[in-house]
């Protein structure tokens, strides 16, 4: 029989939203060991690929606010940054997806599972990669549109990894899948809520080393890749939370609305290896 106590990561019952912020807390613990390594490798990559853009924009540290810069500059600055999370929070998604499968048939994946490229579908993955990038990037220059494109971009990951779709339906498949009941509301609210974190530690980082005088952050230079260090450290953990938030999210619409929690109920213990596809992916 699944584990359907309080204590597992995934459920196979649909959850409400406190349960599914908690699972993906929950799955995000238990292979943090692999997600968070490549949580730092594509957050600091993030900070090194923004940095020209904010010297141009002149936007000044830790908040990257343009004091005496152009603001349609500094607009473009949000636009790519919110493109560039998109794509990390998607790459990101692929390992996370896995360890959602495999934490929902009742076991832990391992660290192998996750890293090996067998079955992964990296190919599709990093193809849909600068399609949602793109779609990000039009949608945070348009303001509030980006709550509309982050919200239905959510499963691009899972529908490749969980649901096998085909390259060319990706983004239809997710988008199909975030439409369905909150899904999309849910995702937004997790981003938000990581948001709001994620200003509170990575600025409470870099006032707390000014107050203790470890470093000269009246230097430009030092304030700056401080600055970067601390928005690193915190997007480290946040970006693979908010993958594996996606994950969990996928499979309980799933279980809502396609029966997958059915489907695996009627299916004798042991005899599925994988989360099945969707039937209209």
């Amino acid at each position: 029989m699944p584990d359907l106590g309080p204590t597992a990561v995934l459920p196979r019952r649909p959850l409400t939203v406190g349960e599914l912020l908690d699972s993906a807390v929950l799955l995000l613990r238990t292979q943090g060991r692999v997600l968070i390594p490549l949580g730092v490798l594509l957050a600091a990559g993030e900070q090194v690929l923004l940095y020209p853009l904010r010297r141009l924009a002149d936007a000044v540290p830790p908040v990257w606010w343009a004091e005496s810069g152009s603001f349609p500059l500094w607009w473009q600055l949000l636009a790519v940054g919110a493109a560039g999370e998109a794509v990390i929070i998607l790459l990101l998604g692929n390992p996370a997806a896995r360890a959602a499968g495999a934490a929902l048939l009742g076991r832990r994946a391992g660290t192998g599972e996750l890293l090996r490229p067998a079955g992964a579908r990296w190919g599709v993955t990093l193809l849909s990669a600068p399609v949602v990038g793109l779609l990000m990037l039009v949608a945070a220059l348009l303001g509030p549109a980006w709550l509309v494109g982050y919200g239905l971009l959510g499963p691009v990951a899972a529908a490749v990894v969980l649901d096998r779709a085909p390259g060319t339906s990706v983004i239809a498949r997710a988008a199909r899948v975030a439409l369905r009941g909150r899904a999309a509301a849910v995702r937004v609210l997790g981003y938000l809520g990581w948001w709001v974190l994620r200003v509170g530690l990575a600025l409470g980082l870099f006032f707390g080393v000014e107050s203790l005088h470890l470093l000269d952050l009246a230097d430009p230079d030092v304030r700056a890749v401080a600055a970067m260090v601390a928005w690193a450290a915190v997007n480290s953990v946040a970006y693979p939370a908010l993958a594996c938030l996606d994950a969990v999210i996928h499979l309980d619409v799933r279980m809502r609305t396609e029966g997958l929690d059915i489907q695996l109920a009627r299916t004798p213990v042991g005899a599925v290896a994988a989360v099945p596809p969707a039937a209209d992916r």
